[in-house]
Protein backbone atom coordinates (compact mmCIF):
# COMPACT_ATOMS: atom_id res chain seq x y z
CA UNK A 1 0.00 0.00 0.00
CA UNK A 2 1.19 3.23 -0.86
CA UNK A 3 0.31 6.47 0.91
CA UNK A 4 -0.95 9.60 -0.95
CA UNK A 5 -2.72 11.59 1.31
CA UNK A 6 -1.14 14.50 3.44
CA UNK A 7 -3.40 14.10 6.27
CA UNK A 8 -1.94 10.22 6.84
CA UNK A 9 -0.91 9.97 10.30
CA UNK A 10 2.50 8.76 9.87
CA UNK A 11 3.00 11.15 7.48
CA UNK A 12 2.14 14.23 9.80
CA UNK A 13 4.53 12.89 12.49
CA UNK A 14 7.35 13.35 10.26
CA UNK A 15 6.96 16.31 9.40
CA UNK A 16 6.27 17.21 12.74
CA UNK A 17 10.19 16.53 13.19
CA UNK A 18 10.93 19.35 11.58
CA UNK A 19 10.53 21.06 14.66
CA UNK A 20 13.03 20.18 17.34
CA UNK A 21 10.23 20.71 20.20
CA UNK A 22 8.48 17.24 18.59
CA UNK A 23 11.85 15.79 18.25
CA UNK A 24 12.85 16.87 21.88
CA UNK A 25 9.07 15.01 22.66
CA UNK A 26 9.25 11.67 20.94
CA UNK A 27 13.44 11.71 21.35
CA UNK A 28 13.24 10.62 17.48
CA UNK A 29 14.60 12.33 14.56
CA UNK A 30 14.99 12.37 10.59
CA UNK A 31 17.92 11.24 9.04
CA UNK A 32 17.62 11.57 4.29
CA UNK A 33 19.75 10.33 1.70
CA UNK A 34 20.95 6.30 1.16
CA UNK A 35 23.95 6.95 2.69
CA UNK A 36 22.94 8.53 5.87
CA UNK A 37 19.91 5.90 6.33
CA UNK A 38 22.09 3.33 5.98
CA UNK A 39 25.00 4.65 8.64
CA UNK A 40 22.13 4.60 10.90
CA UNK A 41 21.06 1.44 10.18
CA UNK A 42 24.46 -0.04 10.54
CA UNK A 43 23.82 1.42 14.31
CA UNK A 44 20.57 -0.01 14.88
CA UNK A 45 18.89 3.53 15.66
CA UNK A 46 16.50 3.17 12.34
CA UNK A 47 12.61 2.84 13.81
CA UNK A 48 10.31 3.66 10.94
CA UNK A 49 11.75 3.77 7.03
CA UNK A 50 9.75 5.78 4.29
CA UNK A 51 10.74 4.74 0.59
CA UNK A 52 9.19 6.45 -2.88
CA UNK A 53 6.62 4.33 -4.05
CA UNK A 54 9.23 2.52 -7.31
CA UNK A 55 12.07 1.37 -4.80
CA UNK A 56 11.46 -1.85 -3.32
CA UNK A 57 13.29 -2.65 0.22
CA UNK A 58 11.44 -5.77 2.48
CA UNK A 59 11.20 -4.89 5.80
CA UNK A 60 8.25 -5.10 7.84
CA UNK A 61 8.71 -1.24 9.01
CA UNK A 62 8.92 -0.19 6.03
CA UNK A 63 6.01 2.49 4.38
CA UNK A 64 5.89 3.42 1.04
CA UNK A 65 5.00 6.81 -0.13
CA UNK A 66 4.44 9.04 -3.87
CA UNK A 67 7.02 11.32 -4.72
CA UNK A 68 4.61 14.18 -3.83
CA UNK A 69 4.75 13.12 0.35
CA UNK A 70 8.30 12.27 0.15
CA UNK A 71 8.58 15.97 -0.84
CA UNK A 72 6.32 17.44 2.08
CA UNK A 73 7.90 14.89 4.36
CA UNK A 74 11.67 16.08 3.61
CA UNK A 75 13.83 18.80 4.77
CA UNK A 76 15.79 19.06 1.70
CA UNK A 77 14.96 21.08 -1.41
CA UNK A 78 15.63 18.11 -3.47
CA UNK A 79 14.32 15.00 -1.65
CA UNK A 80 15.73 11.71 -1.63
CA UNK A 81 13.71 8.79 -2.55
CA UNK A 82 14.33 7.43 1.08
CA UNK A 83 13.67 8.83 4.63
CA UNK A 84 14.46 7.22 7.84
CA UNK A 85 12.66 7.94 11.84
CA UNK A 86 15.46 7.03 14.08
CA UNK A 87 15.96 7.18 17.88
CA UNK A 88 18.09 9.73 19.34
CA UNK A 89 21.21 8.50 21.45
CA UNK A 90 20.70 8.38 25.56
CA UNK A 91 24.19 8.38 26.25
CA UNK A 92 25.07 11.09 29.05
CA UNK A 93 28.78 9.79 30.00
CA UNK A 94 32.15 11.23 29.38
CA UNK A 95 33.72 8.65 27.48
CA UNK A 96 37.71 8.50 26.92
CA UNK A 97 40.34 11.20 27.26
CA UNK A 98 40.24 13.14 23.85
CA UNK A 99 37.65 14.98 24.71
CA UNK A 100 35.85 17.94 22.56
CA UNK A 101 33.60 20.88 24.36
CA UNK A 102 31.47 23.09 22.57
CA UNK A 103 30.13 26.54 23.71
CA UNK A 104 27.19 27.97 21.88
CA UNK A 105 28.30 26.63 18.63
CA UNK A 106 25.12 28.22 16.58
CA UNK A 107 25.39 27.04 12.89
CA UNK A 108 24.47 23.41 12.18
CA UNK A 109 26.56 23.02 9.38
CA UNK A 110 29.64 24.30 11.54
CA UNK A 111 28.51 21.26 13.82
CA UNK A 112 28.30 18.65 11.40
CA UNK A 113 31.94 19.29 10.10
CA UNK A 114 33.28 19.78 13.63
CA UNK A 115 31.58 15.99 13.91
CA UNK A 116 33.12 14.64 10.89
CA UNK A 117 36.47 16.26 12.02
CA UNK A 118 36.37 14.68 15.68
CA UNK A 119 35.76 11.30 14.25
CA UNK A 120 38.97 11.61 11.97
CA UNK A 121 41.20 12.76 14.83
CA UNK A 122 40.44 10.48 17.01
CA UNK A 123 37.99 12.34 19.88
CA UNK A 124 36.27 10.25 22.25
CA UNK A 125 33.33 12.38 23.45
CA UNK A 126 31.99 15.68 22.23
CA UNK A 127 30.14 18.10 24.41
CA UNK A 128 27.68 20.06 23.70
CA UNK A 129 26.51 23.09 25.81
CA UNK A 130 22.87 23.76 26.35
CA UNK A 131 22.80 26.53 23.76
CA UNK A 132 24.57 24.93 20.98
CA UNK A 133 22.66 24.30 18.46
CA UNK A 134 20.43 20.80 18.15
CA UNK A 135 22.56 17.95 17.11
CA UNK A 136 19.83 16.69 15.33
CA UNK A 137 18.49 19.65 13.30
CA UNK A 138 18.46 18.13 9.81
CA UNK A 139 21.59 20.20 8.24
CA UNK A 140 24.09 19.16 11.43
CA UNK A 141 22.83 15.35 10.35
CA UNK A 142 23.07 15.69 6.70
CA UNK A 143 26.45 17.90 7.38
CA UNK A 144 28.12 15.71 9.52
CA UNK A 145 28.12 12.54 6.73
CA UNK A 146 26.62 10.26 8.87
CA UNK A 147 29.28 10.31 11.47
CA UNK A 148 27.60 11.31 14.66
CA UNK A 149 26.74 7.54 14.49
CA UNK A 150 30.41 6.61 15.11
CA UNK A 151 31.25 9.13 18.20
CA UNK A 152 29.64 10.00 21.70
CA UNK A 153 27.85 13.12 21.86
CA UNK A 154 26.20 14.55 24.76
CA UNK A 155 24.54 17.66 26.23
CA UNK A 156 25.35 18.98 29.38
CA UNK A 157 26.52 22.22 31.40
CA UNK A 158 30.10 23.02 30.34
CA UNK A 159 30.91 24.05 33.78
CA UNK A 160 30.15 20.80 35.26
CA UNK A 161 31.56 18.71 32.37
CA UNK A 162 34.56 20.86 32.73
CA UNK A 163 34.59 19.86 36.78
CA UNK A 164 34.32 16.07 35.85
CA UNK A 165 36.86 16.23 33.38
CA UNK A 166 39.79 17.82 35.56
CA UNK A 167 39.00 14.87 38.06
CA UNK A 168 39.99 12.79 35.64
CA UNK A 169 43.23 14.52 35.27
CA UNK A 170 42.77 15.70 31.72
CA UNK A 171 44.34 19.19 30.56
CA UNK A 172 41.51 21.72 29.38
CA UNK A 173 42.42 24.31 26.71
CA UNK A 174 40.55 27.01 25.34
CA UNK A 175 41.36 28.55 22.57
CA UNK A 176 42.45 32.26 22.39
CA UNK A 177 44.28 34.31 20.24
CA UNK A 178 45.41 37.09 22.36
CA UNK A 179 46.87 34.88 25.65
CA UNK A 180 47.16 31.64 23.88
CA UNK A 181 49.94 29.10 23.48
CA UNK A 182 50.83 28.94 19.54
CA UNK A 183 49.81 25.35 19.14
CA UNK A 184 52.65 24.09 17.11
CA UNK A 185 54.83 24.68 20.69
CA UNK A 186 52.48 22.25 22.65
CA UNK A 187 54.39 19.36 23.99
CA UNK A 188 53.58 15.81 23.58
CA UNK A 189 50.83 14.80 25.80
CA UNK A 190 48.40 11.86 25.75
CA UNK A 191 44.99 13.51 26.59
CA UNK A 192 43.27 16.47 26.35
CA UNK A 193 39.80 18.41 26.25
CA UNK A 194 39.75 21.01 23.73
CA UNK A 195 36.94 23.64 23.93
CA UNK A 196 35.85 25.44 20.88
CA UNK A 197 33.40 28.55 21.30
CA UNK A 198 30.96 30.66 19.38
CA UNK A 199 30.97 31.75 15.90
CA UNK A 200 30.84 35.48 16.53
CA UNK A 201 32.17 35.67 20.50
CA UNK A 202 34.63 32.90 20.65
CA UNK A 203 34.27 31.57 24.35
CA UNK A 204 33.07 32.64 27.02
CA UNK A 205 35.27 34.88 29.59
CA UNK A 206 33.26 32.34 32.77
CA UNK A 207 34.35 29.14 30.59
CA UNK A 208 37.76 30.61 29.77
CA UNK A 209 38.71 31.04 33.18
CA UNK A 210 38.35 27.16 33.92
CA UNK A 211 40.70 26.22 31.49
CA UNK A 212 44.48 25.66 32.20
CA UNK A 213 45.64 27.15 29.00
CA UNK A 214 44.40 28.48 25.86
CA UNK A 215 45.53 27.53 21.96
CA UNK A 216 46.06 29.46 18.97
CA UNK A 217 46.70 28.70 15.66
CA UNK A 218 49.05 31.01 14.47
CA UNK A 219 48.47 32.40 10.78
CA UNK A 220 48.79 35.73 8.66
CA UNK A 221 48.26 38.64 10.15
CA UNK A 222 45.57 39.94 7.02
CA UNK A 223 43.26 37.28 8.85
CA UNK A 224 41.81 38.38 11.42
CA UNK A 225 39.88 34.42 12.39
CA UNK A 226 39.16 31.10 10.60
CA UNK A 227 35.67 29.28 10.63
CA UNK A 228 35.10 27.61 14.02
CA UNK A 229 34.58 24.63 11.66
CA UNK A 230 38.16 24.77 9.79
CA UNK A 231 39.90 26.13 13.35
CA UNK A 232 38.67 22.91 15.04
CA UNK A 233 39.83 20.04 12.20
CA UNK A 234 43.17 21.96 12.39
CA UNK A 235 43.85 22.07 16.16
CA UNK A 236 42.49 18.84 16.77
CA UNK A 237 44.84 17.67 14.07
CA UNK A 238 47.51 19.07 15.60
CA UNK A 239 46.76 17.50 18.89
CA UNK A 240 46.67 13.96 17.87
CA UNK A 241 49.80 14.59 16.38
CA UNK A 242 50.94 15.21 19.40
CA UNK A 243 49.47 12.74 20.81
CA UNK A 244 52.53 9.93 21.47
Amino acid sequence: MVITSLENKKVKEVIKLHNKKYRDLTNTFIVETQHLVEEAEKYGIVKELFIVEDDFVDRNDTYFVTKEIMKKMSTMESPSNVLAVCEKSNSKDIIGDKILLLDEIQDPGNLGTIIRSSVAFGVTTIILSKDTVDLYNPKTIRASEGMFCHINIISMDLEEAIKIIKDKGIIVYGTNVVNGTDIKDLKDINSFALIMGNEGNGVKKHIQKLCDDNLYIPMNNNVESLNVGIACSILLYELRSKNG
